[in-house]
């Protein structure tokens, strides 16, 4: 039989709705397949290449990894993750897949091991890093071993359109050249039109089925804060999510090892993460997160892009992030189970000078352009008072069909809008009668009747504006700056002394042709998302006991806990309260091989406790 009859016949048993449906079920231990997956599943298996842009937490693992189960050879996963392979590794093995990686992470006596395997079609799956396809040792061995499928992950990072290139990913358009008959598939979470153009072009793609997945997470909670006292507001936020897995982000290295300094001496348990640690430290700390030994990992941008942990409840963006990609891409890391979680953005004004530092540093003129112009995109949706899904959807080209998402800060009525024209007005004068000689903080301390030396030494305690606004707190008249200066009706001067000044627009508000609204905090406890609210009430209790399990089974296998089972699988089971193996097969994420490795164990957990007396109710 020839090999392009074998193709062909495997490729009409592989496209059986009972064979793909019954691997769905019997490894991944999933009952259907979420948004847009059976369709990538189904192209790839009829040797199509595939290109998708798939949000992060979409699932696109399964799109290539149930393929790789099912195709004769072996799917070779190209990414730029490295610190993440041997976690992803670690989940496909536990469903049973034949999965290795090849990086500088191991011993060349374990390289050559796995380089051993590729050659015999031992794998299903092998996850390599684009340096390492660059090398001409490396393609000769895979050129004369079965490549069942290639996988280009982050494909972004192929494009200089794109936010994150990698000159090594240009090697990768050998691929279709060195493997004519075997589908690529290139993924990312974040590409604009123009990003999935210049992608599809440098990989030579034939024909591809494109999907654009919506990049709408419905699982998360969008909510933007006015910055006012960052490390109050971070106590506070941690307080509200205690136990609860987090990632807080920060510009600078100092101010993430201040704040995780400062979150330590508060009793939480968090670790800073940053380029200027030591390889050891930064390892060690990011193992602890993953691990479940630490709750909240500070960390710059650096820390994230070698991340599968599925069960990150929140993430704060205690300063600006620097494009809206970079906004979606890390926020993206929390809620990847598919549970609620949050999402904080932490907004001043003030600290849009700091990231504009970085961006004026850039000495190529065409890319200082493009940080400029992406960056402004963030203070544009961080400053508006429109639904946040909605801006953030409207960004990557995708129309959000409803009036109200109900799960944003915008949506759930946190915010309501006041007329604050008269308050600009005294804003204004203040300026004006001190010839626009001063900051912000001294012309609040005017209109606020604050009685600190500056103000008496100048005399400024006798102008007709002091005084005037001692009825709003600081606070709001920090926030009214910010928002004169967001919609360009003063602004402030560089340098050493960023004194604020009267733009033109400035008059139409003094002669109340135009009028002043800003958007204002309802209260300061903060309601529970809708989704979060309508989310099924397990039995918490068993839930923690199921958790701690977990840990232990996952401490003795030197796996992440989520490795074992996820979350979505520990509330699926204290919700269900299955106590025998057919029961526990219909849990999510739990197939055939999870049920022989791990199964009776938390049967046995569910039995006891039901055994204690409990219901099955929420205690």
């Amino acid at each position: 039989m020839t090999h392009a009859t074998l193709t062909n016949n495997y490729r009409t048993l592989s496209c059986d709705d009972d064979i793909i449906s019954g691997t769905l079920r019997r490894v991944f231990g999933f009952g259907g397949f979420r948004r847009d997956q059976e369709r990538i599943v189904r192209a790839i298996l009829e040797h199509r290449d595939v290109f998708a842009v798939m949000p992060t937490g979409g699932g696109k693992s399964l799109c290539y990894q149930l393929p790789a189960v099912l195709m004769p050879g072996t799917c070779l996963v190209i990414s730029p993750l490295i610190a993440l392979m041997k976690d992803q590794v670690d989940g496909a093995r536990s469903n049973g897949i034949r999965a290795a990686f090849l990086n500088s992470s191991i011993s060349p006596a374990e390289q050559d091991d796995v380089l051993g395997q590729l050659h015999s079609n031992a794998l299903d799956l092998l996850y390599i890093a684009p340096e390492r396809f660059a090398l001409e040792r490396f393609r000769n061995i895979a050129a004369r071993s079965r490549i069942a499928l290639a996988v280009v992950d982050e494909a972004h990072c192929i494009s200089e359109w794109g936010h994150d290139f990698r000159p090594d990913y240009l090697s990768l358009s050998r691929l279709v050249e060195m493997f004519p008959d075997v589908p690529v598939a290139a993924f990312t979470a974040t590409a604009t039109h123009r990003v999935q153009d210049d992608i599809q072009m440098r990989l030579g793609l034939r024909d591809p089925l494109v999907v654009r997945a919506s990049f709408d997470r419905p699982n998360l909670f969008y909510d933007i804060r006015f910055k006012e006292n960052a490390a109050e507001q971070l106590v506070s936020i941690l307080k509200a999510n205690r136990d609860k897995a987090g990632i807080i982000y920060r510009t600078s290295r100092k101010s993430v090892s201040d704040t995780a300094a400062m979150l330590r001496s508060k009793g939480f348990r968090a670790l800073p993460y940053h380029a200027g640690l030591g390889d050891e430290e930064r390892i060690r700390n990011q193992e602890a997160f993953i691990r479940d030994e630490v709750d909240v990992i500070v960390a710059t941008i650096a820390f994230g892009m070698g991340i599968d942990k599925s069960n990150i409840r929140f993430v704060v963006h205690a300063d600006l992030p620097k494009s809206m990609e970079n906004y979606y891409q890390e926020t993206g890391r929390a809620g990847r189970d598919g549970e609620p979680a949050r999402c904080i953005l932490l907004f001043s004004h003030g600290d849009i000078p700091k990231v504009r530092f970085f961006i004026d540093s850039v000495a190529d003129e065409a890319e200082h352009a493009r940080a400029l112009a992406a960056f402004s995109k963030v203070v544009s949706f961080a400053s508006s008072s429109v639904c946040r899904r909605r801006s953030l959807l409207d960004y990557f080209g995708e129309t959000y069909p409803e009036e109200n998402c109900g799960n944003c800060d915008v949506c759930t009525g946190l915010h309501k809008t006041i007329n604050c024209t008269r308050e600009a007005q005294m804003l204004l004068s203040a300026i004006v009668r001190t010839d626009q000689q001063f900051g912000a903080s001294h012309i609040i301390d005017i209109v606020t009747g604050s009685t600190n030396r500056k103000v008496l030494d100048f005399g400024h305690d006798r102008l007709k504006t002091y005084g005037a606004g001692k009825g709003k707190s600081k606070t709001f008249w920090k926030r009214l700056v910010d928002e004169l200066i967001a919609r360009k009706i003063v602004s402030r001067a560089e340098g050493l002394y960023p004194a604020l000044y009267l733009l033109p627009e400035a008059s139409r508000v003094l002669k109340n042709e135009t009028e002043i609204e800003m958007a204002e905090v309802v209260e300061t406890k903060r309601k529970k998302s809708a989704l979060a609210a309508a989310a099924p009430q397990e039995n918490e209790e068993l839930f923690e006991l199921l958790r701690s399990l977990r840990k232990q089974i996952a401490d003795e296998q030197g796996v992440p806990p989520y490795v074992v089972f996820s979350d979505r699988s520990l509330r699926d089971m204290a919700s269900l309260l299955p106590k025998d193996e057919e029961s526990m097969l219909a849990v999510t994420g739990v197939g055939e091989v999870k049920l022989r490795r791990y199964g009776r164990q938390f049967i046995s957990c569910i039995i006891r406790w039901c055994d204690a007396g409990h219901n099955g109710k929420t205690p």
